[in-house]
């Protein structure tokens, strides 16, 4: 909690709330700040969370803001954790990229796009990474079109059996 409070006296404007919640402590950001705050956790004194050990997507659907993306951060000399979750609305989901403070963040970014359809400005490949490139839509979000296939049962063996394509001999 003491991490969480050094970053709101730095950034009073950005921090929105803290959240302590079985000892792990989450730190609600304002998403035009992200990245001036994770260059200040990066490189405080105190700090020096230089790892970003989690980044990904969570789809509130229907409530707003729609998306938050929640960062990892982890400090090797220190041994301590903070999260950042950072919200953006259904309309307008983009958060600023954070690959010029945390360069391994470009997957995680990459594959947040490409299952949410969030989209992270500034950066430097934003391309799909788990599906086609010619994939239509998000797969992740919680309005997406699921699939479906009947499983077939004895009961229903050969209606399922006749809408399957058989070969040709």
């Amino acid at each position: 909690m003491a991490i969480a409070n050094t970053i709101r006296e730095q950034f009073p404007q950005a921090v929105m709330e803290i959240i302590e919640f079985r000892g792990d402590v989450t730190v609600v950001i304002d998403r035009a700040a992200l990245v001036e705050v994770a260059a200040f956790c990066r490189d405080a004194d105190g700090l020096r969370f230089n790892l970003l050990s989690d980044l990904c997507g969570i789809d509130y659907w229907p409530e707003e803001p729609r998306f938050a993306v929640s960062y990892v951060l982890y400090s090797l000399p220190f041994n301590h954790t903070i999260r950042f979750k950072v919200y953006a609305p259904g309309k307008d989901p983009v958060m600023p990229t954070i690959t010029g403070v945390y360069p391994g963040a470009n997957y995680h970014e990459r594959e947040v796009w490409d299952m949410f359809g969030v989209k992270f400005d500034g950066h430097p490949d934003l391309r799909r990474i788990l599906m086609p490139y010619d994939w239509i839509g998000h797969p992740q979000r919680k309005d997406y079109p699921l699939g479906y296939e009947e499983v077939q049962f004895s009961f229903n063996h050969e209606r399922i059996q006749a809408q399957k394509p058989q070969p040709k001999e």
